[in-house]
């Protein structure tokens, strides 16, 4: 991780870097886990990438829990988080009928129809970076004919990265927008009538301007982007949430829950809290397959209180 980072303030060593990624792809997966488990002592031990913020949050979301079982958890996040990077490698060069078989989506065919069945121009799909996000893109393979796939992403500072990640995440069909135009996206996809399944990866912090909203998540007050929310009852979206488990590795199996067929109907903000309460619940299910290292509560609500009471 911290190579890549690094790697990536090169011209020349992104070419090589990402030249190098290109090689490894070629791989068989199970050739890749090998590479990931000679990773994880170096990431976990020598490197010990932001250990600290990961053995702090989970004290502070898991404070029932003994410290031994939170350090398994963290161990185990630890090998995902390898695991993640090797088989996002494998995504450059893996075949759809491959990724098909290695990601599922339960009642996706079922869902699309009953959106058409409904008079439905869009689904609104909320992920959160659990499991293998990127793996997951690929939900524009299972979309039937005349529904198009679309995901919202946030662009990368560097050009080389954003470009080489946004090729990876368009390979199987589905189409890229960036968060500050979402909007301008999805009111064009309405204006030229197309239905489209669009996913949102929503659990990410937001930045002191765009915080509206506070819910309990994981022990902590916590804000949430509510855009999805907002443009899901203008557009009157149906909204669900995708639940992900990982049967073993190498395999993703995702799940659909029906958060509101009738999004306009429901108080502000309870679909967002409805949101927060599923993730949750899946993250204390397998907690090791969410994205520990992110640091989720480094802005809080006393000082956002602060902020809006001094106008800062």
């Amino acid at each position: 991780m911290l190579a890549y980072l690094y790697l990536c303030n090169m011209n020349l060593r992104q070419r090589l870097f990402f030249g190098l990624m290109r090689i490894l792809s070629r791989l068989p997966l199970g050739v890749l886990y090998v590479l990931s488990d000679l990773m994880y002592p170096v990431v976990y031990h020598v490197v010990r990438y932001r250990r600290g913020v990961v053995s702090r949050q989970l004290a502070e979301c898991f404070p029932e829990k003994s410290s031994c079982e939170r350090k398994r958890i963290e161990r185990r996040f630890y090998r995902q988080m390898c695991d993640y990077i090797v088989e996002t490698i494998r995504e450059i060069s893996m075949t759809p009928e491959e990724m098909r078989r290695r990601v599922t989506f339960e009642g996706i065919g079922e869902m699309q129809d009953e959106m058409i069945r409904r008079g439905k121009q869009f689904v609104f799909a909320y992920l959160g970076h659990y499991g293998n996000w990127e793996w997951l893109a690929s939900f524009s393979l299972w979309m039937k004919d005349g529904v198009h796939a679309s995901q919202i992403y946030h662009p990368l500072k560097n050009k080389a990265s954003d470009k080489f990640f946004l090729e990876m995440r368009s390979r199987f069909g589905g189409s890229n927008f960036p968060m500050k135009s979402t909007l301008r996206h999805i009111v064009e996809m309405r204006r030229q009538g197309t239905h489209a399944v669009v996913g949102f990866i929503a659990d990410q912090g937001p930045k002191w301007e765009a915080m509206h909203h506070w819910t309990h998540f994981l022990n902590h007050d916590t804000s949430f982007f509510i855009g999805t929310e907002e443009i899901g009852k203008q557009v009157d979206a149906m909204l669900l949430y995708v639940h992900v488990t990982r049967p073993r590795r190498g395999y993703y199996r995702c799940s659909l829950k029906i958060i509101s067929w009738e999004p306009r109907t429901m108080p502000d903000y309870e679909i967002t809290d409805r949101y927060a309460q599923l993730l949750e619940e899946q993250i204390r299910e397998t907690p090791e397959l969410w994205l520990w290292t992110h640091k989720r509560w480094k802005r809080t609500r006393e000082e956002w209180e602060r902020r809006k009471a001094t106008g800062n």
